[in-house]
């Protein structure tokens, strides 16, 4: 397919993503809209996205709603307050609610995150962190910090699909600017790796999945989008809806 061609079939699956023709047009994070308190939702959405990893979406974003709405609960999304629990008063909250599925590794990784992200804030938040003077809202500093320098501290959250994922949640979700927006790669799950080989952008092997193949894939989007004035992650959800829609045809709405 030629470069022309796969731009144009991306026009038009963001139009049918904004006419809501791909189905399933809520997002798994929609389900915090309107039920967590706006400067909390930066929390609640860091620490659930610290276990979004080969897990339904839908049903760990629904999980954390619950917990969330449960007031005796509500804490372990308080980073300072999760710094300072016990891992067994953590776990209890996490494994009634099935926010964590696995009884030790996930609750380690919940307040792992929680620490790493009160020891960088003098409020002990989430935006505490990103606004911090080791970030100041730079993409740049914060890959350097959360991929490098303190990757062990961010468990899940630092691996690229999760970590480039979380920065567009963060943005679309808590309306934060952040610097270096171009530097937001797509998150090349599943769904994102069928529908680049739908469109003719990468060939099947990178169906496999591994972490080659995601590089792969994300460098593929770079490049076909370099001048466009698109990031590759404002693809990302036309590109997984379709892909779980079962890929309807690429047809431009005509309402």
């Amino acid at each position: 397919m030629t470069r022309e061609a796969l731009l144009r079939n991306i026009h038009i699956l963001r139009q049918m993503h904004v006419e809501g023709q791909l189905g399933g047009e809520v997002m798994p994070e929609d389900v915090l809209v309107g039920v967590v308190a706006e400067e909390e939702l930066p929390d609640v959405l860091t620490l659930g996205m610290a276990l979004n990893y080969q897990r339904n979406s839908y049903t760990l974003w629904e999980s954390i709603k619950h917990a969330y709405l449960d007031t005796n609960s509500r804490w372990v999304f308080n980073p300072s307050a999760v710094s300072k629990s016990t891992l067994e008063e953590l776990k209890e909250v996490l494994l009634k609610y099935r926010v964590a599925l696995q009884p030790n590794r996930h609750p380690e990784i919940w307040q792992r995150v929680a620490v790493g992200i009160a020891q960088s804030s003098s409020s002990g938040s989430v935006m505490g962190f990103l606004s911090s003077e080791a970030v100041q809202y730079d993409i740049a500093a914060l890959k350097e910090i959360m991929q490098f320098t303190r990757k062990t501290e961010f468990p899940y959250l630092s691996g690229p699909k999760i970590f480039n994922y979380w920065l567009y949640v963060m943005e679309s979700y808590s309306g934060v600017k952040w610097k270096s927006r171009e530097l937001i790669t797509i998150a090349p799950d599943t769904h994102i790796l069928k529908a680049s080989v739908k469109l003719g952008l990468c060939s099947p092997e990178v169906l496999e999945g591994t972490a080659d193949d995601r590089q792969i894939v994300a460098e593929a989007w770079e490049t076909a989008l370099k001048g466009t004035g698109l990031a590759p992650i404002d693809i990302h959800t036309p590109l997984w809806l379709w892909s779980r829609a079962g890929f309807p045809a690429l047809e431009v709405p005509t309402k």
